[in-house]
């Protein structure tokens, strides 16, 4: 599985990618920071950050998106700024047709590091050797985003797989119960009724790209 995270800034948006399935050690694609000029108007860093995001979702095709979710904090001028870049990201991933999960930052801690209350620090430390590169990614945007995908990877994969499944079986009851209806199972007069769920990256800010910390991939500031 190829997932692309996303931690959400509208100065600073990170943004990883990591290849990997549960269980087993994942590997680094690359990653990448995308800024904006807090001189520009709100409506053009909104825009440039889609862009940036749909290039760079176009180039690795991940095949899921991981978000951070916002929370509130004392700032709401800065809560604000990341709440309408969390919002571009769930558009980047939802607009190419791929499944988009958010996760909260006790969510992302406690999977990678074993705390939910785990620092920067030892959160960069754990996604370097998690990832086994040679030196951390920087800046913590970049590793923030890493540290998602891994989330998702190890936990989020195995809902997606469930989700998987109950659709398969939503739609072989509905191929074999003929008309839609319900298949029902009787036996000592009662009955049990087994019902399926309904249901390439250009530049930005003029920055470039440099080799990643390890892994083969590239990172990059954009």
């Amino acid at each position: 599985m190829r997932v692309l995270g996303v931690d959400p800034g509208l100065t600073r948006c990170g943004v990883g990618v990591v290849e990997g399935v549960p269980g087993r050690p994942c590997a680094l694609v690359g990653y990448y920071v995308v800024h904006t000029d807090p001189g520009d108007d709100l409506s053009l860093r909104l825009l440039h950050l889609d862009r940036s995001l749909a290039d760079l979702v176009a180039e690795h095709r991940p095949q899921s998106v991981a978000v951070e979710r916002v929370f509130s904090q004392h700032n709401v001028r800065t809560v604000m700024g990341t709440a309408q870049a969390s919002a571009v990201a769930v558009l980047a991933g939802a607009r190419a047709g791929l499944p988009v999960q958010t996760y909260t930052p006790s969510e992302v801690k406690a999977a990678i590091t074993g705390s939910g209350q785990a620092d920067k620090a030892q959160m960069t430390t754990m996604v370097t050797r998690l990832l086994r590169l040679d030196a951390p990614p920087r800046p913590a945007d970049a590793a923030d985003a890493l540290a998602l995908a891994i989330c998702h990877i190890w936990r989020g994969g195995t809902r997606s797989r469930l989700a998987e499944a109950a659709e398969r079986v939503r739609r072989s009851g509905a191929a074999g119960g003929g008309g839609g209806r319900s298949a029902t199972a009787r036996g000592g007069g009662r009955s049990a009724t087994a019902r399926g769920d309904g249901g390439r990256a250009t530049a930005a800010g003029g920055g470039s790209r440099g080799p990643a910390a390890g892994g083969g991939g590239t990172g990059g500031v954009r």
